[in-house]
């Protein structure tokens, strides 16, 4: 069941559920692929939000997740302080469920949301490490979507099953990735 209001569409419970359950599972095996701890993998600060709780400029029409870069500068220390980053990976409920709606059953919302949550959870894991700035030029960022994609399947080949092979398929054959910056 999706929860609407006015035009917007939410998780409900159950689907914040499988959210929660998809980035532990995703964590694990991003942790796993790039030989991290756990631990070490949610030390790269990161935050997850869904569709209810972003702001405006968080919102994003043109993909099912996104992440933003948010810095805190504590105003007692030296301006030579560059303070503490972190990421909010913004998921888009709205398109998410679309998605699957428009799928008519072919495409799950639990192998969808593992592969979100692992995706962005690489692009966190190479923006903190230095991989990429998080500031790159577009045609960096496009060629950055594309070998996080590739990295993506590389994590998630521990776990494939006909479900989630459908929605590496899908992810495969998408649109041209520079769409989502223009």
């Amino acid at each position: 069941m999706i929860c609407k209001w006015g035009k917007d569409m939410y998780f409900n419970l159950s689907q914040v559920s499988l959210v929660k359950k998809a980035f532990a599972h995703g964590e694990r095996l991003t942790a796993e692929h790039f030989r991290l701890s756990s631990e070490a993998v949610r030390n790269h600060h990161y935050d997850i939000e869904t569709l209810a709780y972003l702001k405006d400029h968080e919102v994003n029409d043109r993909a099912f997740a996104h992440i933003c870069k948010y810095q805190y500068v504590n105003p007692d220390k030296t301006e030579d302080s560059e303070g503490l980053h972190f990421y909010k990976i913004c998921l888009q409920d709205d398109r998410i469920l679309d998605a699957v709606e428009r799928a008519n059953s072919f495409i799950k919302l639990s192998p969808l949301l593992l592969y979100i949550a692992t995706h962005e959870l690489v692009h966190v894991i190479r923006f903190d490490s230095g991989e990429i700035d998080f500031d790159a030029p577009l045609a960096d960022k496009i060629r950055e979507e594309d070998r996080v994609h590739e990295i993506t399947k590389q994590v998630l080949q521990r776990v494939i099953d006909p479900d989630l092979k459908l929605v590496l398929d899908c992810f495969s054959s998408r649109y041209k990735i520079g769409d989502l910056y223009n």
